[in-house]
Formats: structure tokens, C-alpha cells, sequence
């Protein structure tokens, strides 16, 4: 019996490979977009734009009063924890998108068939959602301080206190990313993800003024302090209060030390120790 051979055209790729590092790269690129809905459907640009331009009126806001009366009444410290209801909307609302659909539609495999091991794919995931909580936070604090410097306010400009503010931004970027996409990526449901997330903030932010007065009619003003480490904002405000000597957000100050800090490194750790567990489950599927 003769053999015959054919020749269907293939070819050994004999291109440039860019190696893991812009596979990572790529990845977090593609989340960052998914993240403001960029190209996507022009419904899903519609809550991360309107949330992204309502962080901005307060900074805009403050500049004209800073213009009409050369007084600043709105600290760079306490932005975040004045909108943290806008960024919560943004936290739960855009978390879901980017860890859903892998799972919902069990592509995780698919990404591990490639040089994308779960930590990297985590890792992307991550910094991602980092970046586009912190742009929300940073770009109005740029804005009032350029608008500050512009105005020519009486005295020095508040470059310390602008510069911590923007620490602070990011740390607290990261701790809300971690948390919100470990306790997204619990369900595939994008409905189910953003009820979740929206549920846990809610729970600590309504539960802290109840444990803080309840202590405080206790007389244990020492002890109602503690109660403001619950919630995630004045959490990160606490370790700004302590890293920076900022004025404090809440009624009656934080704990002083480190603790703060500890406790936020531990949320994150938490939040890297689901994200790592839910992801092997998944990609072994």
C-alpha cells in the first residue's frame, strides 16, 4: 500500500515570543477595560462613567470655592471617606465583571492551558480592579490640588497632606480589590456578585454607628473607637491617621498604633487566600 504525503500548508512559528511578562501584561490591560467598559456594549460604559464624573463634582466643587472664597473646606484626606458610598457602587457593580464571566462560562482551564499560571491570572485580576479604584480616588485629589496651586490659596499649599491622601488612596485600592473580588468570585452571577458585595459594605456600614453609639452610651469611649475599624474606609483612614497625622473622619478618633494597619494587611492577605482557593477549584475543573 502506497503512502502519499500532502502538504496543508503548516508552518512552525518562527516569530518573536514576548514570553509571560505581556501575557500578564495583556491580561491586565484587557480587566482594566472590561472594568470602564471599554469595547464593550455601550451599556456597560454607562455606571463606571457616571460614577468616574459624580467623584469628580466634589473636587470641582471645592476649586470654585476655593476661587470665589480662597477657603478650602473640603480636606484631601477625608475625600475618600466622604464619597465611599460612590465608590462602593463602583466597587460592587464592576468587581462581578471581571471574575463572572470566566467562571460562569469555565474558560479558567483555557487560560491555564497557556503560560498563565493562578497566581499571575489572580495577580492580574487584582491589580486591574487596583488601578481603576484608585483612578477613581486620585484623579479628584490631582484635580483639587492643581486646582489649589491655580487659585493661589493664602499660605503654602497642603502638599503633605495631598500626598498622604494619595498613599492612603491606594492602599485603600487595594484592600477593596482584594475583598470585592474574593467575595465576587464566590458565584459565576453577576447579579448574585454585586448583591454580595454591595450586602457586606452595607452590613459594616451600618453596623459601626450602632456598636459606636451603643459603647459610647456605655461609657466605654476607649472600646467605641475599635467599632470604626469594621468598615473598610475608615479602616485605611485610620492607618492615614496614624502613618500621616491627618484629621480623623469619624466622632472620637481611632485606636492609636499599628493595629489599623495590621488589620488591613490581614483583610488583604484574606482576600488573596479566597481569590488563590476559589481560582484552583476552578482551573482543576
Amino acid at each position: 500500500m502506497s503512502t502519499e504525503i500532502y502538504d496543508i500548508g503548516y508552518r512552525r512559528y518562527d516569530g518573536p515570543r514576548l514570553g509571560s511578562g505581556h501575557t500578564n501584561r495583556a491580561l491586565i490591560v484587557h480587566s482594566l477595560r472590561g472594568v470602564f467598559g471599554l469595547g464593550r456594549a455601550a451599556r456597560s460604559k454607562i455606571v463606571p462613567v457616571a460614577l468616574a464624573v459624580i467623584m469628580l463634582l466634589p473636587a470641582v466643587v471645592t476649586i470654585a470655592m476655593m476661587a470665589l472664597l480662597k477657603e478650602r473646606d473640603l480636606a484631601y484626606s477625608a475625600y475618600a471617606v466622604i464619597m465611599q458610598p460612590v465608590i462602593a457602587i463602583f466597587m460592587a457593580a464592576q468587581a462581578p465583571t471581571l471574575v463572572g464571566p470566566d467562571l460562569r462560562y469555565r474558560v479558567l482551564p483555557l487560560y491555564m492551558s497557556r503560560p498563565v499560571s493562578v497566581l499571575s491570572y489572580i495577580g492580574a485580576k487584582v491589580v486591574a480592579m487596583t488601578v481603576a479604584l484608585f483612578l477613581i480616588v486620585a484623579v479628584p485629589l490631582v484635580l483639587m490640588f492643581a486646582g489649589e496651586l491655580l487659585v493661589d490659596m493664602p499660605g503654602p499649599p497642603a502638599t503633605g497632606e495631598f500626598l498622604g491622601a494619595l498613599t492612603t488612596a491606594l492602599v485603600l485600592a487595594v484592600l477593596l480589590a482584594t475583598v470585592s473580588l474574593a467575595i465576587a468570585s464566590l458565584t459565576p452571577r453577576r447579579g448574585l456578585g454585586v448583591a454580595s458585595v454591595s450586602a457586606v459594605y452595607l452590613l459594616s456600614l451600618a453596623a459601626v454607628p450602632v456598636i459606636y453609639g451603643t459603647l459610647q452610651s456605655m461609657n466605654e469611649s476607649a472600646l467605641a473607637k475599635w467599632a470604626w475599624l469594621l468598615n473598610p474606609f475608615w479602616l485605611v483612614d485610620a492607618v492615614q491617621v496614624w502613618l500621616f497625622n491627618s484629621t480623623p473622619s469619624s466622632e472620637g478618633g481611632y485606636p492609636a498604633g499599628p493595629v489599623p494597619a495590621l488589620l488591613t494587611l490581614a483583610f488583604i492577605a484574606i482576600g488573596l487566600g479566597v481569590l488563590a482557593l476559589r481560582y484552583r477549584k476552578a482551573a482543576a475543573q
